[in-house]
């Protein structure tokens, strides 16, 4: 079993990822860019098999790296540091906030793109498509049959099967959308990005009310064989990338209040 898991990027995708592995057993290093020191309060929440570090720390110590981060940020990476690792990329292209020609044009995935940049790595796209809040409360035992199913994609087989062992140990069934050339068909506007893993939120409700009712209600598990169907039955979105304008309302209006500083109940 993989013992550490380097997470770069301690906001609210890091965090998830990382109280999902701690709660599995995993020993997690996280890092950012503004040094450790920032995040000693979120490392003393998250408990003594968790640890703040360097960048170079976090992937030293790692089995497995998590680039928890937007995808604007992974060429700012230091990719030396990064050559031999299995690194899970978790980032999605949305171009309102950050625009690629390359991605626009769809010559490439934005997995791709990660793999160019690391190129001495190994990256598998996965843990990308749901929402940082549901990450952690879907996760389900190995037989239970609210578990739900989770979608990844790379080129090298080894690293495939960690990636798979490391989710399936945290909570869901696992299935394997192809290279990454094809991981398009689990990005943004496709039928498994998001939306399966979302509540349906009720009309007639205030917005306290359906932020609420977003975060603590659970939806129906998606099967293997659901999770299969949705894939193969992917067509290449045009125009490449998500948009808030496409996700849930509640989802959005929860991103805002993080995005502003307010509290949100979590």
């Amino acid at each position: 079993m993989t013992q550490t898991i380097g997470i770069i990027g301690a906001g609210l995708v890091g965090g998830a990822t990382a109280r999902l592995a701690l709660d599995a057993g995993y020993s997690v290093v996280l890092s950012n860019s503004r040094g450790p020191e920032t995040i000693s309060g979120l490392v003393h929440e998250l408990g003594p098999l968790a640890r703040a570090g360097t960048v170079g720390e976090a992937v030293a110590a790692a089995d497995i790296v998590t680039i928890s981060l937007p995808l604007a940020n992974v060429e700012t990476l230091p990719a030396g540091k990064l050559a031999g690792k299995v690194v899970i990329d978790q980032t999605n292209y949305y171009p309102e906030f950050w625009r690629h020609v390359e991605l626009d044009k769809a010559e490439l995935t934005s997995s791709e793109l990660v793999q160019r940049h690391l190129k001495d790595s190994v990256v598998v796209k996965a843990l990308h498509n749901l929402d940082w809040n549901h990450m952690y409360s879907n996760a389900r035992p190995q037989n239970d049959p609210a578990r739900t199913t989770l979608p990844i994609a790379g080129d090298d087989a080894a690293a495939k099967h960690l990636v798979t062992q490391f989710l399936e140990t945290v909570g869901y069934h696992v299935v394997d959308s192809g290279s990454l050339a094809q991981s398009w068909r689990i990005e943004p506007n496709t039928p498994i990005y998001f939306w399966p893993y979302a509540p349906a939120v009720p009309a007639g409700l205030t917005e306290a009310e359906q932020k609420r009712h977003y975060l603590e209600h659970s939806v129906p598990p998606v099967s293997p064989d659901a999770a299969r169907v949705m894939i193969s039955g992917a067509q290449r979105p045009t125009p490449i990338g998500g948009t808030l304008a496409g996700m849930p309302p509640a989802h959005v209006a929860i991103f805002m209040d993080h995005a502003s500083g307010s509290t949100v109940r979590k």
